[in-house]
């Protein structure tokens, strides 16, 4: 029996529903990884994490089976033993497990025990749970093999060590959230290694899949809770990690402590990855959006360039009667700094045509809100159109505060493919501009020195859809608004909780009206990135049509 082993975690990208692709990279990093005794990929990676309900699809599942029994075969000579995660029909009933791939066949298969049911995650739906599990047998020594939430919970890595596990590999598809990966290495890995005084590697997957990201930063602890290797945030990594046992049993040797992105390059890092994955995979030669002078188009555009590269931004100046020159200037001076294509499309003489095409219908009213927001709708129509012709996906650069409130007009700003800003309140997009004006993302692929002018920073938020405007006419200041949202949106906060609090009752009362007011509107914009740990879409599900008010 062996007192050292080597263990490879392969922290890869994966595409849900490629299997082909994700095979290959199975066998490229097992291929890397010829010297070690087994290779570890993360949760679901033949088939890609979270399917939904393509894993519902017989085709689908056949086609991983056929596909795992291949890479099976594939360890019939030289070379590690693998640890592989996929689905499984087992007595007719579909699995999320692992399969230990050695010597030219399946070796041993493991099935998830938690199913995790809230937030993002629905696999009671699609899944059935396996039973507690027990440890497989690799080179002599027992290893646990945890899948995803097993490890969240006390029970599977408890029953795994008194069923003679000797190092803990939990596999995972941990999306990020703010703040999450202190909560994986503190609050659970550390933990469960500490109950059970066993070794153990996390491996996380890293990449984007539609409004989730995976941050990656895989890592391995030892049985006293101290960290021996943490892996590189945001990136892949295939890295090699040594263990020893000793008379206490197994310890991981101390490997590289990579630092992770630091706040806010993390949220940054989240929104340039999630935009890469999502532009690539669905087959966009690049990206369009509209370039107002303002911060949310300018910190848009920096995601864009940092995920994408210059040549394939396009920023597109729209100026109707009410855009003042200050906007023009610093639109300009955006696009310059970041290098790419810019265009200035007046939208004047389109606005006329609706005008005269409404004057009837409108004939004996006050202009208002629907004559300012056919301002938004035909720039929104114009970006359409030019994402038609050319190819390009329409970024829609709405943030977090405006969707909460419904300040961001539907078919005008919330247009588009894909909104990096979704979950990212307004006083976040200040603090992601100003960040990026001093630093360059560890994989950003944008240019160095301030993007963002000036003006965009210090200059009152504004629409400029009539003389004058600023978004404090409509709305309370953000800095009053955004911890608002945060109580009522984030923690579920009543009206007089916040009151409590300090904030002004009237205040509380018609935000929270307008953001149930608002709800239509949310479901019917673009997907974008999770942030927070209550996103729209994945995490608050609320329904359109309700009366409740708690204030």
């Amino acid at each position: 029996m062996p007192d050292t082993l080597k263990i490879t975690l392969a922290q890869l990208n994966q595409s849900v529903g490629d299997i082909p692709a994700n095979a290959a990279g199975i066998l490229a990093a097992r291929e890397a990884a010829k010297g070690s005794d087994l290779v570890v990929f993360p949760e679901l990676h033949l088939v890609g994490y979270p399917p939904e309900d393509l894993i519902l699809k017989p085709a689908l599942i056949e086609r991983a089976a056929a596909q795992l029994q291949q890479l099976a075969e594939s360890t019939a000579g030289d070379g590690p033993a693998m640890l592989v995660g996929s689905a499984f029909v087992l007595d007719g009933a579909l699995h999320n497990g692992v399969a230990l791939l050695d010597q030219g066949k399946v070796a041993a298969v493991r099935l998830k025990h938690e199913l995790p049911n809230y937030g993002t995650f629905d696999e009671m739906r699609l899944f059935q749970p396996g039973p507690l599990p027990e440890p497989i047998i690799l080179r002599g020594t027992m290893i646990g093999v945890p899948v995803g939430e097993d490890i969240w919970r006390y029970e599977v890595c408890r029953h795994l060590a008194d069923f003679g596990a000797e190092i803990l590999i939990s596999i995972n598809g941990s999306p990020y959230e703010i703040n999450k990966e202190a909560l994986r290495i503190e609050g659970v890995a550390k933990r469960r290694a500490v109950d059970t005084g066993l070794p153990l590697a996390y491996l996380n997957r890293v990449g984007g899949q539609d409004e989730l990201v995976f941050d990656g930063g895989s890592f391995a602890v030892n049985g006293d809770g101290a960290l021996a290797v943490q892996l590189r945030d945001w990136e892949e990594q295939v890295v090699e990690t040594r263990w020893t046992k000793t008379a206490k049993g197994w310890r991981c040797d101390r490997g590289a402590l990579e630092p992770l992105a630091q706040h806010p390059e993390d949220i940054y890092s989240a929104m340039v990855l999630a935009l890469r994955d999502y532009v690539k995979r669905n087959g966009f030669p690049g990206v369009v959006l509209g370039l107002s002078g303002g911060i949310d188009s300018a910190t848009c555009a920096a995601i864009a360039v940092d995920a994408l590269g210059a040549d394939r931004v396009w920023g597109v100046m729209m100026p109707s009667r009410f855009t003042s020159g200050q906007s023009l200037d610093d639109g300009a001076a955006c696009a310059e700094a970041l290098g790419i294509r810019y265009t200035e499309m007046p939208i004047g003489a389109a606005v006329d045509g609706f005008d005269a095409m409404l004057g009837e219908a409108f004939e004996g009213t006050q202009r208002d809100l629907a004559e300012e927001n056919l301002q938004s709708r035909v720039r929104g129509a114009g970006l359409m159109a030019l994402s038609n012709k050319f190819g390009p996906m329409l970024i829609a650069t709405a943030n977090k505060s405006e969707l909460s409130v419904g300040y961001a007009a539907i078919y005008g700003a919330m247009a588009g493919g894909y909104a990096p800003l979704k979950d990212a309140y307004k006083s976040t997009v200040y603090a992601l501009a100003r960040w990026r004006n001093g630093q360059v993302p560890r994989i950003g692929l944008g240019p160095g020195g301030p993007l963002v002018p000036d003006g965009v920073l210090t200059r009152d938020p504004t629409a400029e859809l009539y003389d004058g405007q600023r978004d404090c006419d409509s709305l309370p200041p953000y800095d009053v608004l955004d911890p608002i949202l945060v109580g009522l949106v984030e923690h579920d906060k009543s009206v007089a909780q916040l009151v409590n609090e300090g904030f002004e009752h009237g205040v509380v009362r018609h935000v929270e009206f307008l953001l149930h007011r608002a709800e239509y509107k949310r479901r019917q914009s673009p997907p974008g990135v999770k942030l927070t740990a209550r996103n729209f879409g994945r995490d608050r599900r609320y329904p359109i049509t309700h009366a409740f008010r708690s204030g």
